[in-house]
């Protein structure tokens, strides 16, 4: 039996749609509610706002990860609690989840469009370059920062910056991801860059 979806989740799929075509200061909320196929004064019995559209799919973007990080026994934001599953870790077992994680970014299509709106906004919205940055920058480096300091005293990594370190195994993997939204059809360079990348940078870093 197909699941009904509500109007509230058809905005903010639509939204999201718009978003990722148009850019977030592009669209109106005459055009989401037309998309939906709602009349323009109905759109404001589920939402006050395009803002508040917007919260709802920043919101939905991080259950969703939530539950894709919980799919391999990851908390995905709290680093004290995920250092036990990098601790001892197999090379093998560490390239399968560094790939699962690039590839859910790289093809869940809600993750995509999501990134799509951001890079298309980070030049024009003050507010969505903010989100942008914490949300592709700052919070994937201390997340993976506080991991590796907790590896570190653990003896399992090599005494060196943390945050350095966090960069040094960060941006290339998002570098790698970009690239990919920008040639879909790199995708295989990217896997085997990504690869060959957690490969060095275990053997650089590991003990």
């Amino acid at each position: 039996m197909e699941e009904k979806i509500s109007t509230k989740e058809k905005i903010i799929a639509e939204s999201l749609e718009l978003f990722s075509q148009r850019g977030y200061d592009g669209v109106s909320m005459r055009d989401i509610a037309a998309a939906v196929g709602i009349k323009g004064a109905s759109i404001y019995n589920h939402f006050k706002g395009k803002e508040a559209i917007f919260e709802a799919i920043l919101e939905k973007m991080e259950q969703r990860y939530k539950e894709q990080a919980a799919g391999m026994q990851l908390d995905g934001a709290e680093a004290d609690r995920d250092v036990k599953v990098y601790a001892g870790i197999s090379e093998e077992r560490l390239l399968q989840m560094g790939k699962n994680l690039f590839l859910y970014f790289l093809h869940d299509e809600y993750a995509g469009k999501f990134r799509k709106m951001l890079t298309i906004e980070q030049f024009r919205n003050e507010k969505l370059a903010s989100v942008y940055s914490r949300q592709y920058g700052d919070d994937p480096l201390a997340y993976q920062g506080m991991l590796f300091d907790l590896l570190m005293k653990q003896g399992e990594l090599r005494q060196e910056n943390p945050k350095i370190t966090a960069l040094h195994f960060y941006a290339p993997i998002y570098f790698m991801l970009s690239m990919c939204d920008r040639q879909p059809q790199r995708e295989e360079e990217a896997l085997e860059m990504l690869e060959q990348h957690i490969l060095q940078f275990n053997r650089i870093y590991g003990k």
